[in-house]
């Protein structure tokens, strides 16, 4: 497994091994972990009312017998319109799920590598778009000539803040908050050399 390394027009100067151990890694604890990850991101505010929510009901609607319609008991019976919702969706279910750092780590290792097989992990010495110009950083991401781009800096300046930002095909983010789930999410993945070297050593 190798990282492409790339200069500052973007254009392919040499390569990088990754540690020998990425190859054993399982694809299970990829899965794992974006299991987990899409687990945390959802907000369990989905709720229907059951029939003993749902205001009013509090008189038998009809007589029992005679009336010649089946009995009923409350108007808040799922039978009836504006009655309850049954087996509806509740906020009461918890869907955390919990991962450890090991596993964490091996599936940021195994995204990384499948990332170096397919020859979309990238090595830069340095992204840092000195004129906060959105152009600047579109200019950078057309010469990569990837559909989308993680862009892995070892701090997030101000300057990258401001030119990436309003850029829908790409993400930057630090390496203290790169995922695995981020690393597979994106065509491909654009890393400075220390960030780089602190992924790999970690």
């Amino acid at each position: 497994m190798k990282a492409r390394v790339l200069n500052q027009q973007c254009e392919q100067v040499g390569e990088l091994d990754l540690p020998a151990r990425f190859k054993e890694i399982k694809e299970h604890n990829l899965y794992l972990y974006v299991k987990y990850y899409r687990a945390q991101a959802r907000a369990n505010s989905a709720q229907t009312k059951n029939r003993g929510a749902v205001s009013g009901g509090g008189k038998k609607p009809w007589n029992q017998k005679g009336g010649g319609r089946a009995r009923a008991g409350s108007i808040t019976s799922p039978l009836f319109v504006g009655g309850g919702v049954s087996h509806g969706a509740t906020n009461a279910r918890n869907y955390d799920l919990k991962i450890n750092k090991k596993q964490k780590k091996l599936a940021l290792e195994y995204a990384l590598g499948q990332k170096a097989l397919a020859e979309k992990l990238l090595v830069v010495d340095k992204v840092d778009i000195t004129s906060r110009k959105t152009k600047d950083a579109h200019a950078f991401l057309q010469a990569l000539n990837q559909r989308d781009v993680l862009v892995v800096t070892e701090y997030l300046n101000k300057h990258n803040y401001l030119a990436f930002r309003n850029l829908r095909n790409c993400y930057v983010v630090e390496t203290s908050e790169v995922n695995a789930y981020l690393v597979a999410a994106y065509s491909a993945v654009v890393v400075e050399k220390a960030a780089f070297d602190a992924l790999v050593t970690a």
